[in-house]
């Protein structure tokens, strides 16, 4: 693939991951980041959004809940060839858990300069200590991704909402 078709490719399911995290806000009230896992082949495995608080599970973040559901869809917990998908750069239980399932690589929108974990503030994915590395491209419409997380903490905090000119 080309690296002008790979970009196309990944803005593509960014946009769809960015359509999760819409509907982790409107739907569920929760942090909006989304995350969708994608095989080799370009069919969707599993998709999710951010459920830690609506289920009250410290481990429902956006990507988990993707990989759970593509595990269960290939009936294997190895992703193998897997591109994971997601608004928000994982942080460490979300980057171990893509090490674990063999996930190929891994596509953000924005970094997360507070607990990511592929590359801003740990690189755990590229250790070479594990058995497994994961591919990093980070960066991809980072900045859509970025509004939508300001504005959400913004509102809950009762101030004004940004644009895009704002950032």
């Amino acid at each position: 693939m080309s690296s002008a078709d790979l970009k196309q490719t990944d803005e593509h399911w960014m946009r769809h991951a960015l359509a999760l995290a819409d509907r982790a806000q409107r739907e569920f009230d929760e942090i909006p980041v989304g995350a969708v896992l994608v095989g080799g082949e370009g069919a969707v495995l599993g998709e999710g959004w951010n459920l830690n608080i609506a289920s009250h599970d410290p481990s429902a973040h956006a990507e988990i809940v993707a990989m759970r559901a593509a595990g269960k869809a290939l009936g294997n917990h190895r992703l193998i060839g897997s591109t994971l998908y997601v608004t928000l750069e994982p942080c460490a239980m979300c980057a171990m858990a893509m090490v674990h399932a063999r996930v190929a690589r891994v596509v953000f929108a924005a970094a997360d300069p507070k607990t990511g974990a592929c590359g801003s503030v740990f690189d755990l994915v590229a250790d070479p200590r594990h058995n497994h590395r994961v591919q990093v491209h980070g960066g991809v419409l980072a900045q859509e991704a970025s509004l939508r997380l300001t504005n959400y903490f913004r509102a809950k905090r009762g101030r004004p909402l940004l644009t895009p000119d704002d950032l």
